[in-house]
Order: structure tokens, then C-alpha cells, then sequence
């Protein structure tokens, strides 16, 4: 007998998974989105709002959903995009069948996160509609063309993040600095988008430097601020150590700009990176009206690396915490209290390493009364001799500290970097431009490189020199300032005088304690 084929006629679209001629209306959302809060995206926003909603409501064939939108977010990512989220999530729930948007750069402009959604909606018979390129994701053609149009979008997006860096960078050239001044603690947007001091604010600032160069760590710092209520850069009213270090270490308050500490690492994921020498920096000084005197600022700079250098964790959480030092083996004397639960309790200071090593400290506890008596003694020594300390301070300031001969190998180091640069760039032109020997030119480029490297060292370490110099030089004068104020000797304990006049006490056994003073100068408690 013969062969008989008989066609047995599809009932399930394998398109929509509906049963073919199913009448079923299909249920739609619509999707918009604009990547900035400008007035005219503001506008674009609400008019594609208004006319997808009226658009899907006029189809008999169609439920309206709802609008899912994001207002003011980049589309390189969905990350961050809450309204496509959302939309996807009830989508693959099976509340949408259809979703409409205007192009496929609306929708997403990463190109695998465009792919991977179309896809995961396709699975589950969700169908995505883009107007302007008229693609339906159903269609057997949807998916490549939708691959050509997220690529361009993709492509599109890279070239506005180039310009965007482009024209940043050119204005980090031209030295136009600006901050987020709704986060940044201190300053106003002024009328040109420059800086203008916010006193209120300001107060905090020099309070918070005030704090620090009394000898309070961050973290006291934090707590002392939420005591007075002061709020946060970002107005909250919890402080954090990072916060105050942030500030205390920003050069803005100086009316100085440091610009490009960060930059973009990927145009997609919107990656932030510090910036430790990949893309240049500018230095803009006098840039601003300064909240903190620059001398100020750089005398909390020194005092911050004298801390980070210090043998033992800097504690700032006592008036004597970090200014007292053991005699034997340099580390910091910290407070113990004895008896905390009865009447007998008391305070006393002792080397935190003295359990801490096999060689057992032998230098003896002091109490705050025998450390205020030590520099009650000391600082009246210290005032007979007024007159000729105050003398050799000056010249001390006039000779050691003086820094013009750093200034001036600063200057030629600054020359011979600029060389150095103008020949490194003059070898890579002349190898894109001309046949050459491959290791002939990598040998020359590598010279030249640890030349600089070499060369940017000496003058890191003048510059560094010269700060601590002239930080120095500011703490002497501090120091002259206020000796010179005292004009009798003292019968009590002056916290104001000990903040100013002393860097630190040395216990070397109860007969032997010694007051450093911020001159260099050491007196022994009579």
C-alpha cells in the first residue's frame, strides 16, 4: 500500500504559547526613560508617558498594564534602573505580555544586558516592541537586529562618555574645579557654580581642625560633633572617623584644588578608580576663598604622618592620651583604671608595652596629678628663660627651617621633569612614525622612564621636606605666640598652655620626668 501522510494542524502558538485563534486580549505595559533630570528631559519624560499610556489604551485588542519608567538613570547598566526591574519581574510572573518602548537605546545601551533581557522575556512568551526601530523580539528576525541596534547604542554611549571625560578633563586643564556641594561640608554653589564659604557650615570645619590639633583622634572628634549636634556633609547626624579624616586631610579647605583624584575606569559599569598616576592631575592653588588658614592646614598634615609613624596606635580620648612616652622603650603610656567599682578608684597612665615584650618595662605609672604637677614645674622653668628661648626660636626658624635653597632645587627638579616628559612623548611619536629596532627603542623608552622615576623621588621628598619645614616653622611661631602671652608663672594645671607649648613627657623612672617642648627644647620636673 502506499505511503499516507496526514498534517495534523498546530492549536498552540509557538510564538505566544497562546492556542491559535485564542481572541484573549494581550496584556501591555510601556516603558520609558530619560538619563538626566534636565528641564528638557523632564519634558521628553512626561511626553512619552502620556503618549505610550494613551497609545496602548486606544487598541480594543489590548489591556493597559501600566507605565514602568526611570527618570534620570544612564542605561550602560540595569543595575540601578528600579522601573525596568520591576517591569521584568512581573513580566517573567506572567502579569505582562507585551511590553512597548520607544528604541532599543531607551530599553538598554549595553548590549548583553539588552540580549540577556529579550531573551529571558522570550522564554516565557513576553514579547518586547521598539517603535522607532519597528522590532518586534517575536518576529525570527527580531533578535538580530536587535543585536545590530544594542551594539550601535553601545557604540553610542561609549563615544558620549568619551566626550563627556574629554570635556571633563578639559576643564580640569583649564583648572575649573567644582564638588557635589549638597556632600561637601563647608561651601555653596555661588552664582558662576563657583565656591562660596557657607558659615554655618565653615564653623564646623574650623572646629573639627581645632579639635584635631588639640590632640583628639578622629574617632573623638566624630563623638564630640554628635554631642553639639553639628550635622554631616550629607546632613545626617551620625559622624564617622572617615568623615572627619576626610576633612582634615582635603586641601579645598585651604582654598587649594587637587583635581582628577578619581576617574572612570569603564564607560559601562561606571567603575570609579583612584587615581595613582593612570591619567594626570592638576593642582589649582588660590583657587577659592579658604576655610582654614593654608599653614593650618598644613601643620594638621604633619601632625596626621606623625601619627601614622608613631611606634604605638594613636589615642586621642584624654587630654594626656598620646603625650605621654616610656623611657625605656619609646612606646606611649595609655590610662588604667584601678578599683573602677568602689570608692577607691583612680586613673593612672601606664607604658602600653610594658607586659608586652620578654624584657619587662621597668618605668614606673604616674597619675594625671603628677603629669600636670611635671608640667606646672617645666613651662615656669621655661618662662624665667622666656626672652632667650623666644630668641633662639627665631633664629632657629631663620636658619634650620628656612627653605629657600629646597625651593630653589625644587624648581630646577621641576625643569628636569618637564625635559624628561617632552623626550619620552618625542620617543613614542618617533616610534608610531618611523621603522625602528623594537628592544633599541624599548631600551631608550625604559631609560628615560627610571630617569623620571628617579628624579620624581628627589623631588617628592624636597616637597615633602619643605612642608614639614614650613609646618614646623608654624608650630614655632604658635609656640612664641603664646610663651610670649604668658607673663607670670603658673600655680595650676593651664590645658590651653599644654595644648600649645608641649609636644610630649617622658617617664624614665618617678625622680626623672621630662617635658619636650614643641621648640625641641626638653626640661626635667624639679
Amino acid at each position: 500500500m502506499a505511503k499516507r501522510v496526514t498534517t495534523i494542524p498546530a492549536t498552540i502558538s509557538r510564538v505566544t504559547a497562546q492556542p491559535i485563534g485564542n481572541a484573549r486580549k494581550r496584556r501591555v505595559a510601556g516603558y520609558a526613560r530619560v538619563s538626566t533630570e534636565l528641564e528638557e528631559q523632564q519634558t521628553s519624560y512626561e511626553a512619552q508617558m502620556d503618549y505610550y499610556s494613551s497609545y496602548i489604551q486606544s487598541r480594543d485588542d489590548w489591556i493597559f498594564v501600566g507605565m514602568y519608567s526611570d527618570e534620570g538613570i544612564s542605561a550602560t547598566s540595569t543595575a540601578r534602573r528600579e522601573g525596568f526591574k520591576q517591569m521584568v519581574e512581573d513580566a517573567l510572573e506572567g502579569k505582562i505580555d507585551l511590553i512597548i518602548t520607544k528604541s532599543v537605546s531607551r530599553f538598554a545601551r549595553n548590549t548583553v544586558d539588552s540580549l540577556t533581557t529579550v531573551r529571558k522575556l522570550k522564554e516565557k512568551g513576553v514579547e518586547i516592541y521598539f517603535e522607532k526601530e519597528n522590532i518586534w523580539t517575536l518576529d525570527a528576525k527580531g533578535e538580530l537586529l536587535i543585536t545590530i541596534m544594542s551594539s550601535l547604542a553601545q557604540e553610542e554611549s561609549r563615544s558620549i562618555s568619551e566626550n563627556t571625560t574629554w570635556g571633563q578633563r578639559k576643564r580640569f586643564a583649564d583648572g575649573k574645579a567644582s564638588v557635589a556641594y549638597k556632600r561637601f561640608l563647608g561651601y555653596d554653589r555661588g552664582p558662576n557654580g563657583g565656591f562660596v564659604v557657607n558659615e554655618e557650615q565653615a564653623k564646623i570645619v574650623r572646629y573639627i581642625y581645632k579639635c584635631f590639633l588639640e590632640g583628639m583622634s578622629y574617632y573623638k572628634i566624630s563623638l564630640r560633633l554628635m554631642e553639639v549636634g553639628a550635622e554631616t556633609p550629607g546632613g545626617q547626624k551620625k559622624w564617622h572617623a572617615k568623615t572627619v579624616e576626610s576633612i582634615l586631610t582635603n586641601e579645598k579647605y585651604k582654598g587649594d584644588a587637587l583635581l582628577q583624584k578619581y576617574y572612570t575606569v569603564d564607560f559601562l559599569s561606571k567603575r570609579m578608580k583612584k587615581n595613582e598616576g593612570e591619567v594626570p592631575q592638576y593642582y589649582v592653588e588660590n583657587n577659592h576663598e579658604a576655610i582654614i588658614e593654608p599653614t593650618t592646614f598644613d601643620l594638621v598634615q604633619v601632625e596626621i604622618m606623625k601619627r601614622v609613624k608613631a611606634k604605638n596606635r594613636y589615642s586621642g580620648v584624654g587630654l594626656f592620651a598620646s603625650k605621654i612616652k616610656c623611657g625605656e622603650c619609646g612606646s606611649w603610656y595609655g590610662a588604667k583604671v584601678w578599683h573602677s567599682n568602689d570608692k577607691y578608684r583612680k586613673v593612672i597612665y601606664r607604658c602600653n608595652q610594658k607586659f608586652n615584650n620578654e624584657k619587662k618595662c621597668k618605668t614606673p605609672h604616674i597619675t594625671e596629678e603628677e603629669a600636670k604637677e611635671s608640667f606646672i614645674s617645666a613651662v615656669n622653668q621655661l618662662i624665667t628663660e622666656k626672652e632667650k628661648v623666644i630668641a633662639n626660636v627665631k633664629l632657629l626658624c631663620q636658619t634650620f627651617y628656612n627653605t629657600e635653597s629646597l625651593e630653589q632645587q625644587l624648581t630646577t627638579f621641576e625643569e628636569e621633569l618637564k625635559v624628561l616628559v617632552e623626550m619620552m612623548q618625542n620617543c613614542i611619536n618617533e616610534n608610531a612614525n618611523t621603522v625602528q629596532d623594537q628592544e633599541i627603542y624599548q631600551r631608550r623608552y625604559n631609560q628615560l622612564v627610571d630617569q623620571y622615576d628617579a628624579r620624581k623621588r628627589e623631588y617628592d621628598k624636597i616637597t615633602e621636606m619643605i612642608s614639614n619645614k614650613k609646618a614646623k616653622v608654624e608650630i614655632l611661631k604658635s609656640f612664641i605666640k603664646k610663651l610670649q602671652k604668658q607673663e607670670r608663672m603658673i600655680n595650676e594645671f593651664d590645658k590651653s598652655l599644654w595644648s600649645s607649648l608641649v609636644d610630649f613627657i617622658t617617664v624614665y623612672n618617678k625622680e626623672d620626668i621630662r617635658v619636650t617642648f614643641k621648640n625641641g627644647v626638653e626640661i626635667k620636673k624639679y
